[in-house]
């Protein structure tokens, strides 16, 4: 059952918090994606039409830490480059996030759907990647799961931008130093690993596995057990395997190799990765390498996707109505 928030009109912008009633009545079941503690759709502010995505999380006995966590880190960013926080709002029963809406899709499902693919291409991306974690980093924030699934476009448009999605991991940084394990088997850095005190490095490292991914299809550390996969990753035992790097620049391989470096005062930084010759796009080849690349992408992860059902079911919450949700990347509602 979905409790809404009771005689709430919705004021972008406004952090609210009200006790509401049970309005099931007004809804059927199909309009929602559920999810064992959460249910999304796409909504649409009445006033203006504008399209939203409207996060319902259940309450759970005792306090949800990884949720205030990303509320209180939502709160504080606006960039162009991650998804946002609208408006938050609460009833005895269940928190309701609005959010941003994503509606462009994964980045490895566009890359299978261009047809054409570059090292210019993959450096656009991680040039907009960087700018989004250079700006939560100046901001104190550190994400600490950034994977090719959390970056998303933000329209079907053929030059939409990308979107960081998922703060449920991030942190505030207080001292510079996190000492928590926690982050992505194959994107986590060394020391986290080693269960060493760790800084914002770590997602400098992550930015490094991904722009790897991007150049070739298949991951840099690759294991059937944890244990060996882990074992690599703290050594940083990896490799630019023939032939499928034969026909990357030395520049990309640079610049990962600065990225993904095993100690994490000589790794590169967010400033310093935005001035390297690949990321300005002075060394980024425009050699089509999409029949490499998108094959092993294949191949090596799974495609995934939400599906949300398509539903035209007015709501009488938030001044919101739902509208068809057809095929939507929800970004933060992953």
């Amino acid at each position: 059952q979905l409790t809404c928030v009771y005689r709430c009109t919705w004021k972008p912008k406004h952090y609210c918090f009200r006790y509401g009633r049970d309005f099931k009545s007004h809804l059927s079941a199909s309009a929602f994606s559920r999810g064992a503690f959460s249910e999304v759709f796409m909504v649409k502010e009445r006033k203006t039409g504008k399209l939203f995505a409207l996060k319902c999380v259940k309450k759970k006995n005792k306090r949800d830490v990884n949720l205030e966590n990303e509320i209180a880190v939502l709160r504080r960013i606006k960039h162009d480059n991650v998804v946002c926080l609208e408006d938050f709002y609460e009833s005895r029963t269940h928190y309701y996030l609005v959010m941003q809406l994503v509606s462009g899709g994964e980045l490895f499902d566009r890359i299978l759907d261009r047809g054409m693919y570059s090292e210019a291409d993959a450096s656009l991306v991680i040039r907009q990647v960087l700018e989004a974690v250079s700006y939560l980093h100046k901001n104190g924030i550190v994400h600490r799961d950034l994977k090719p699934e959390n970056l998303l476009y933000y329209s079907p448009d053929e030059n939409s931008k990308i979107m960081i999605s998922d703060f449920g991991l991030s942190k505030m940084e207080e001292k510079g130093i996190m000492s928590t394990a926690c982050g992505t088997p194959g994107y986590v850095a060394p020391e986290v690993l080693a269960q060493k005190p760790y800084s914002k490095a770590v997602d400098c490292w992550s930015i490094g596995v991904i722009t790897y991914i991007l150049l070739c299809g298949y991951p840099p550390f690759y294991e059937e057990t944890e244990t060996r996969l882990f074992s690599k990753i703290m050594k940083a035992q990896y490799e630019f395997d023939s032939p499928f790097w034969d026909d990357i620049s030395e520049s990309a391989k640079d610049f990962i190799r600065n990225m993904m470096q095993k100690n994490p005062k000589m790794r590169y930084d967010t400033e310093q990765a935005l001035r390297h010759p690949w990321i300005i796009g002075k060394t980024a080849r425009s050699q089509d390498i999409y029949h490499s690349v998108s094959e092993q992408i294949q191949k090596n992860f799974a495609k995934s996707k939400w599906k949300v059902r398509s539903c035209f079911i007015t709501l009488c919450i938030l001044g919101l109505e739902c509208v068809s949700c057809g095929l939507v990347s929800f970004g933060f509602f992953r």
